[in-house]
């Protein structure tokens, strides 16, 4: 939260405007000043074109900064009739160190100055009255004539530091995940039959006993289902296809169920004759000849068959292109093996788990542990950047996120969060305060407006800091 204040504070604490005005034969213009660190920074343009100095005087403009009975005066400005000029430089008076804010001549003076000074800032100096004085001096340093401008009143900036509503989500009693995968298992042309060292069939069957046994040897860890769906390419008749399409997906049911002894009712199967779908995703991003054509004919309502023969006869030679480098991809078994993993309450144990297979982990157990720890520090912000992560579209994720990501002030990834963050009061409300951030107050006051009819209490918050910003904006 401390990098946050100091970012914002930087944002609205510069260059206060106050209320200018002017004095005899002074105009003062663009007064402000800020509050700097362990200083206290004043500016303004002093217009002197029409400040006449009689020859015996000198005019020292002097500003002070005043509230009760505090004050502090800031370097004199000092113009010097001719005369008095001399005088005092004869008698040896150093009037740069006098006038530390600058010295001239009446006859040499310039049109304009742009004053600048700062002193040691001390906290009666909000709200203090800056004031500037003109003292007309003549012989002997007698002070003939002054005068008062008030040149206005500073009120520290108004620092916004919202308050960010970090969401749980729902406790998971079961914990169901799923891995997908393909595997291309070679046939024999019009056979069903599985044999392992066909081809490539070793290491596509491999694969999947790799993916079973990753799960299998983990003891917080039990398959529930695996599905496997079998699909055929389309340079056979759609029947033939079909045939074996269910076949091939029967076969590799058949050597998962006689290798881990899966009961029957465990392993679900499904088929698609032909992978038309595979076919147009390959074409769409080749460079074929007639890509538009083929694309057209495979979306037409034509029958399987009738497509396949009219891309074969109108265009051969891409045909032969498509049966040698894409239909061998087309003849493959998707599956999808589901599981259920122990829940954890833990923390500890969260976070041993969160190094080791952060995979087995659900959006709750990682808010768990974020709750354990500093907000803002780098665990609490790391943990919200897994969760998203790993659940890239959840609403609640995106928006834990997009919380963390506007305390550490990185504004862009908080947009994208926010932009997946759903439209929960709590995510209108997060809306507001990035608005705010980003000084769109019009934007914010509505989303806040939003937020506090759905009963989000800190929107009111937001609502008054609107007011009051805006209050500061535009004082002039």
């Amino acid at each position: 939260m401390k990098r946050l204040l100091l970012i914002v504070s930087a944002l609205v604490g510069l260059n206060t405007p106050l209320d200018a005005q002017g004095i005899k034969g002074v105009s003062v213009g663009n007064p402000r000043m800020a509050h700097r660190g362990e200083s206290m920074a004043v500016q303004m343009d002093l217009d002197l074109a029409r400040l006449e100095v009689d020859p015996n005087l000198a005019v020292i403009l002097t500003p002070r900064l005043l509230n009760g009975r505090d004050s502090v005066e800031l370097p004199s400005v000092g113009i010097y009739g001719r005369r008095r000029y001399f005088y005092y430089t004869r008698n040896g008076a150093d009037l740069a160190a006098i006038n530390r804010g600058g010295d001239f001549r009446a006859s040499e003076k310039p049109d304009s100055i742009v004053y600048s000074a700062s002193c040691p800032y001390q906290p009666w100096m909000d709200g203090a009255t800056l004031v500037l004085d003109r003292q007309d001096y003549g012989c002997c340093r007698t002070l003939l004539d002054e005068q008062r401008d008030v040149l206005g009143l500073y009120e520290a900036p108004f620092v916004y530091v919202p308050r960010f509503i970090y969401i749980r989500p729902e406790a998971d009693t079961v914990k169901v995940f799923a891995i997908d995968g393909s595997a291309f298992i070679d046939f024999p042309v019009n056979q069903t039959v599985i044999y392992p060292d066909y081809r490539r069939n070793t290491a596509e069957l491999q694969k999947i006993e790799d993916t079973i046994d990753s799960i299998r040897t983990d003891a917080d860890v039990s398959i529930t289902s695996i599905w496997l769906k079998g699909y055929a390419s389309p340079e056979s008749p759609y029947a033939h296809n079909t045939k074996l399409a269910i076949g091939r997906t029967e076969a590799l049911k058949k050597y998962i169920q006689q290798l881990y002894h899966f009961d029957d009712g465990s392993i679900e199967t499904d088929y698609e004759p032909e992978d038309w779908q595979g076919l147009r995703r390959y074409v769409d991003r080749s460079n074929l000849s007639h890509r538009a054509e083929i694309l057209a004919l495979i979306d037409s309502d034509l029958d399987p068959d009738a497509k396949e023969a009219r891309i074969k006869r109108t265009y051969p030679e891409e045909y032969r292109f498509l049966l040698d480098h894409c239909y061998p991809a087309l003849r493959h078994t998707d599956y999808r093996i589901s599981y259920t993993v122990h829940v954890y309450t833990d923390v500890e144990e969260i976070r041993r788990v969160l190094k080791e297979k952060p995979g087995k982990l659900s959006l709750n157990e990682l808010y768990l542990v974020a709750q354990s720890c500093e907000p803002g520090s780098d665990e609490f912000e790391s943990l919200f950047e897994t969760a998203v992560r790993m659940f890239p579209e959840d609403e609640t994720a995106n928006l834990n996120a997009a919380n963390a990501a506007m305390q550490r002030n990185d504004l862009k990834s908080a947009a994208t969060y926010l932009s997946r963050s759903g439209d929960s009061p709590q995510a209108v409300y997060a809306r507001g305060v990035y608005e705010m951030l980003t000084q769109h107050y019009d934007a914010a006051e509505e989303l806040f407006a939003r937020a506090e009819a759905a009963g989000i209490a800190e929107a009111a918050e937001g609502l008054e800091a609107i007011a009051k910003i805006r209050k500061q904006t535009f004082k002039q």
